[in-house]
């Protein structure tokens, strides 16, 4: 398997919204919904000040995903972001894809000038926090709470 890592474009649209299928089809809090992540993911590729999806690609196949969404850290001083939407297709797991991934991610967010990334992970996956760990990322005191408008 040789992969190759880089941007989302609009073309990749169709399979990333699968991708995203897979993994809120996972997670505790949320459930798939094709037009609202379509929605989402176009304004991420139409403005670049909002963040950027990378990708995994085998060939033309999209086989991973992962978004870094921007925004500014009084704390930090300067840039921050959000690391979200780690996602492997199914039959690229445990072949070491998601960290590939995450590594390309934590570089070019460094070329970026991003001072911190932050990540929520469901509690009981703890292969992902396992994989998150071994990158450097650490357990936070703070508690994330969240308000549905």
């Amino acid at each position: 398997m040789s992969l190759e890592f880089g941007l989302a474009t609009r073309a990749d649209l169709p399979q990333l919204v699968a991708l995203l299928g897979v993994l809120f089809s996972q997670e505790a809090e949320f459930v798939p919904d094709d037009t609202k992540q379509t929605r989402a993911l176009e304004k991420i590729l139409s403005d670049d000040s909002v963040g950027e999806i990378h990708v995994a690609r085998d060939g033309a196949k999209v086989v991973a995903m992962a978004s870094l969404l921007y925004s500014i850290s009084t704390a930090e001083g300067g840039l921050a972001a959000s690391f979200e939407d780690l996602v492997v297709l199914p039959g690229y797991r445990g072949k070491g894809v998601g960290g590939a991934l995450l590594r390309h991610v934590i570089a070019e967010a460094k070329k970026q000038g991003v001072l911190r990334l932050t990540l929520l992970t469901d509690q009981q996956n703890k292969r992902a926090q396992a994989l998150y760990r071994k990158l450097g990322f650490v357990d936070s005191p703070m508690k994330p709470m969240r308000l549905k408008l």
